[in-house]
């Protein structure tokens, strides 16, 4: 079972319906039980870094998804999904990230028109397990003007050129995140949520 984390923000069904799709059991809860109870954990999000940490937050599911992310199960964060895993946002000063990898998320240049709305190419890391078996160049489609940068280099597993290099997604042990919307990313989209549900069975 993987639990999708319904904290209330954006639209969270697309990521449900797009692991259905894949003849994953996932489904939306906003039960910490639930989460608690499950295989495999995704955080999906959209809009803003501090809205959404205050709706986890609000919402009561901040300590079920941080004990999802510590305790060694896969774990899928999904663009602002995958900020929130971070210390902090400059969106947000403020306002603290769950802490799960270390860094912070940074604003793009404004060398370059924002948000970055579109496709984009992953440069993949060989050893990346989340992006196996994706065509190079892979073509994956983001929504963003902040990105994360972690302090250690080595969690990233596919790179991003946008104004700047940036993390365009991650791999801390089991837990995964892209900046990028895999389940609007066509057929790469659907390979790399293949590759999670694989590491979730």
């Amino acid at each position: 079972m993987i639990a999708v984390v319904d904290y209330g923000i954006g639209n969270l069904r697309s990521a449900e319906k797009a692991l259905q799709h894949l003849g994953a059991q996932a489904a939306l809860t906003n039960n910490p039980d639930a989460i608690a109870a499950s295989d495999a954990v995704v955080l999906p999000g959209v809009g803003a870094f501090g809205a959404c940490m205050q709706a986890l937050r609000e919402s009561g599911l901040e300590a079920a998804t941080k004990e999802a992310a510590t305790d060694g199960r896969p774990f899928l964060g999904i663009c602002i999904g995958m900020q929130m895993l971070f210390d902090a946002s400059d969106e947000a000063p403020g306002v603290a990230g769950l802490g799960i990898v270390p860094g912070r998320v940074t604003r793009l240049p404004d060398t370059v028109r924002l948000p970055q709305m579109g496709w984009n190419t992953l440069d993949v890391e060989s050893r990346s397990e989340l992006c196996a078996g994706l065509p190079a160049p892979a073509w994956c489609y983001f929504v963003h003007t902040y990105a994360a940068v972690p302090e250690d280099d080595s969690v990233v597993s596919a790179w991003s050129e946008y104004g700047r290099r940036f993390a365009a997604a991650i791999e801390a042990g089991p837990v995964w995140a892209t900046q990028f919307h895999p389940e609007k990313s066509g057929d790469n989209g659907l390979a790399l949520l293949e590759n999670f549900v694989a590491a979730a069975a």
